[in-house]
């Protein structure tokens, strides 16, 4: 299983406070809402755009200890040991469940005929489809983080509706030209979560 450390952004108003780790994150707002109390800063979690809430209270060591897990993973989570079938005798464990697969009786004899059995046949179908769908399944869940963090952080800006309708329908150009007047760091976090870089500056 592939994972990664996942980013996370504050933001205070409609400025980027800062980027980066969650125990960076979180030590930085925390500097920041003791310096000013006054201070209104939303901290997103850059993979789903959607809004982390943060116990900040205590000495940094206090606050990191209770940060949760930041891994971004790109496979589904290992499945509960304990509802895993017992294994045959010298059958190495390799995170295989065994669960009910309902097929037609071609798709039986079709698998049957397959090397190293249906559970080899299946396997390898299956993999072959999330490769196929990669790319289409990071760029939806992109357009999705993008849309989460503007729902929050644009929802009353001029052209969030029109924007929101350019982002699914995968029309960059419109796009950011929808955004180009909204405030910079609004705009750039948005087309960052959305195409993996920064808007163009307004003509």
């Amino acid at each position: 299983m592939s994972q990664a450390p996942a980013q996370f952004t504050a933001f205070e108003g409609e400025q980027r406070l800062v980027s980066g780790s969650l125990a960076d994150v979180a030590l930085a707002v925390k500097k920041t809402s003791d310096a000013d109390l006054t201070a209104t800063i939303v901290i997103f979690n850059d993979s789903t755009g959607r809004t982390l809430d943060l116990d900040l209270r205590g000495t940094s060591s206090e606050i990191l200890k209770r940060l949760p897990p930041t891994t971004v993973s790109s496979d589904p989570p290992p499945a509960d040991s304990s509802a895993s079938e017992p294994r045959g005798r010298g059958r190495p464990r390799l995170g295989v469940v065994a669960r009910e697969v309902t097929l037609l009786p071609r798709h039986w004899d079709w698998l049957g005929t397959q090397p190293g059995g249906a559970s080899v046949a299946l396997r390898k179908l299956v993999e072959q489809a999330r490769r196929a769908r990669g790319d289409k399944d990071r760029s939806d869940a992109a357009r999705d983080a993008a849309y989460h963090f503007l729902a929050v952080m644009a929802g009353n800006l001029p052209g969030f509706e029109e924007a929101a309708r350019a982002l699914f329908a995968g029309d960059r150009a419109r796009f950011a030209g929808l955004i180009a007047a909204w405030p910079v760091d609004i705009r750039d976090h948005a087309v960052k979560l959305a195409f993996g870089d920064l808007a163009e500056p307004p003509a």
